[in-house]
This record gives structure tokens, sequence and C-alpha cells, in this order.
């Protein structure tokens, strides 16, 4: 198999990458350095939700699979982006306005709602993003789409007390990802798209290195 494009689709994770309010800061910093003692080795403390990440279904529900039991085929699958470039922060988007872009979308494609919100990140409008409706999720949800990634903290509303989406996706035990980058980037048809894990026995959580592949 030749790739003939690689896509990096991850926000770069450091002591200054933001997290969702609430969820711990990044505090990384080394405990053996070159210098002193001639080799390097660093502590990394952080949130299962730190920079681009997945949400297994445990996350919100008590019986849902951890993340080191989802299928990895979730996450390893043809990506279909969906572009919703234009909306204002804090605005939902509507099944209404991306109708015809998903209509042909496939069952097991992996869908990518490209925001553009990722341009953000360091400022405060990143933490003032576009969300999906619900009415989206049951619809992709109807057509076999159990794998939903966005390049926004979260595909629920910002502020939200309440997370129907989360809700919606996680009981058919699927798969979300946010805080993605770069989905302007797939400029080619039928991107593999590929965001595995830490095998992290137990959690709700992973951060990823995600990619989108042309495959030749």
């Amino acid at each position: 198999m030749n790739f003939k494009k690689v896509i990096d689709l991850s926000i770069p994770v450091n002591n200054q990458t933001p997290v969702y309010p609430g969820d711990p800061k990044p505090n990384i910093y080394p405990i053996a350095m070159h210098e002193k003692d001639g080799y390097q080795v660093t502590q990394v403390n952080m949130g299962t939700h730190t920079g681009t990440h997945l949400d297994a279904p445990f996350h919100f529900q008590k019986e849902g699979e951890c993340v080191d039991e989802s299928k990895l085929t979730k996450v390893m699958a043809p990506g279909h982006v969906i572009h919703v470039t234009r909306k204002n922060p804090g605005e939902v988007i509507t099944l209404e306005e991306i109708s015809q872009a998903i209509k042909s979308i496939a069952p097991g494609t992996i869908a990518l709602f490209h925001t553009g919100w990722s341009k953000y990140i360091g400022t405060e409008t990143y933490f003032n993003f576009p969300y999906l409706s619900v009415e989206i999720v049951n619809y992709l949800l109807e057509k076999g789409i159990t794998t939903f990634f966005i390049d926004t903290f979260s595909i629920d509303a910002p502020g939200a007390t309440s997370f129907p989406a989360h809700e919606a996706i996680t009981s058919k035990n699927g798969i979300i990802g946010e805080c993605f980058s770069n989905f302007d980037q797939i400029d080619f048809e039928n991107p593999l798209i590929i965001a595995l894990p830490l095998k992290l026995e137990g959690l709700d959580a992973s951060p990823v290195r995600a990619i989108a592949v042309e495959v030749e």
C-alpha cells in the first residue's frame, strides 16, 4: 500500500494546550535531562480529554465500552468531510443545512465536521464554538454512522449542562472525537482516517495522533 499524502489532524500537546473548562490542565516537565543525567525522561500529567482525543461510550454510559474495548475499526475507516465553516460562535449546526452533504454518506464512514475552529486556538473564541444538533446525530446513526469527529472542543453546545449529542452517540456504543484540526487540508476523495487511542484500560477517553491518508 502506498501513501500518497498524509495529513496530521491533531493539535500539539504542551503546557499551553487549551482544555475544556473544568478539565485538568496539562503539566509536562522533565524528571531526567541529558545535561544532568545523560538521558531524557519526561513526566506527563494530563486529563484523558486533552488535545485531539476520543470519547469512549463509557464517558457518558456507565455500562458503555471503555476506550480499550471499542473496536479499532471504528477509528480506522474512510472519512466524509462535512464543511460547516460559516457558523457563528456558539451557533448550532442544523440537519437542514448539511442534508445534501450527508445524503450519500456510507455506513461505517467516519463523519468529519469541518468548522474551521482550530484556527482560533489560543483565543477566547476557541471556547465559544459551533456544535451539532441532536437531529444530525440521530439521522447519521440511522444511516449506520457511529464515529463522529469535529474540530471543536465538543459536539455539544459550549457551556452546556446537558449533552444530547454525546448521549445519543454513546448510547449506541459510538465514538466521538474532538479538538481535531486541518480538515481543510483533506483535498482528496475517500481519505482513510486513522485515530488510534492509547490502550488505557477501563478509561473514558484517550488522546490520539490522528491522520488522514490518501492511498494510491
